[in-house]
């Protein structure tokens, strides 16, 4: 038998091409092969190899990035659902199998998310699969085990499940020592648009990586990589939508008293205010929300309104945030006079 012969009794032509390639052992019983004959197929110099075990490349040779990442996910995958993981039905040549509960994660994720840093996936000695935490499994070959008490929610990046961004930097991270790699990585997270600086921080830090100097180094850059974007968002949010041109990057200081705090924007004829809030969800989270909140509760106190914007909310909704701040200018006819502040450039 070679790698080409259908198995019986049931024909390989309704699986997609990788896993014609790419099979667990009971998924190797299902189609009339048994133990002894995947053995001798596995054999030295035979047609094929177990990759993994339970796990056999229908081929001799090494295995393709996408054959490893196949194989790792059917490794993690078959001691969830003993026996053959969901198969395409008849017909649905190009579906792919499911992998309940497992997804690739760590710079295997990131390359597959399009990131220009991350290794191809040939260049990978590993390949990190995310498990639950109960799961019973071990590390082995070309397959790293991570486990965690929450799943993420995974994308599907050509029928394979991938862990989300943030999720996928903390676990390539942890395994990296080079600064000048980890800072690479983050920095294209954002300027990719691929998410925002503060998911990123939230997942390194239950990774418990902030404490490692070049990762905060490598923070601080992503921080200000991210406050720099979200500037030029908010900038081009007002031109773009019509709204009159604020001052901007401006204190506020109340006449001879004391400093009230800084702006990102600020409208002073009608007293609107908006402030990106770019908090990195740290230690210090909540004495930086109380920061924010203490500012915001004295400007209102004078009079002023205070827009709250996030990046994330300028990235995925400019049209509602230019709204809000819209209706915020076009109110100020309704409300008293605020009080007289000072403004002062940033």
């Amino acid at each position: 038998m070679t790698h080409n012969t259908p198995l019986s009794p049931r024909p390989l032509r309704h699986l997609s091409e990788i896993h014609r390639r790419v099979m667990t052992a009971a998924q190797l019983k299902s189609h009339g092969v048994g133990t002894a004959e995947t053995n001798e197929q596995c054999r030295p110099g035979g047609p094929w190899q177990q990759l993994l075990p339970g796990v056999v490349l229908l081929h001799p040779g090494p295995p393709t990035g996408e054959e490893r990442l196949h194989a790792a996910l059917m490794y993690a995958s078959r001691e969830r659902t003993p026996g053959v993981p969901a198969q395409p039905n008849a017909g649905e040549e190009h579906a792919a199998p499911a992998y309940p509960e497992v997804m690739i994660t760590g710079l295997a994720a990131l390359t597959l998310h399009g990131f220009s840093a991350a290794p191809p996936l040939t260049a990978l000695d590993t390949v990190d699969v995310l498990v639950p935490r109960m799961r019973r499994l071990r590390s082995t070959g070309c397959a790293r085990i991570l486990r965690t008490a929450a799943l993420p929610t995974p994308r599907q990046v050509t029928g394979i499940p991938v862990a989300p961004v943030p999720r996928a930097l903390a676990d390539a991270v942890a395994e990296l020592t080079d600064a000048s790699a980890v800072r690479r990585l983050l920095t294209e997270a954002v300027r990719g648009g691929h998410c925002e600086p503060a998911s990123v921080v939230r997942e390194l830090n239950q990774a418990k990586l902030l404490g490692r100097p070049h990762v905060v180094d490598a923070v601080d850059s992503l921080l200000a990589e991210g406050r720099a974007i979200a500037e030029d968002r908010l900038y081009a949010m007002v031109h773009e939508h019509g709204l009159p041109d604020p001052v901007w990057n401006v204190d506020l200081r109340l006449p001879g008293g004391p400093h009230l705090g800084g702006l990102d924007a600020y409208w002073p004829e009608q007293a609107v205010a908006v402030e990106l809030d770019t908090r990195a969800p740290r230690q210090e989270e909540d004495a930086l929300w109380s920061e924010y909140a203490r500012k915001r509760e004295t400007l209102e106190r004078l009079g002023i309104t205070v827009v709250h914007i996030t990046p994330k909310k300028l990235r995925d909704g400019t049209e509602q945030q230019a709204a809000v701040v819209r209706t915020a200018l076009m109110a100020a006819a309704d409300r008293d006079p605020a009080a007289y502040v000072v403004v002062l450039p940033r």
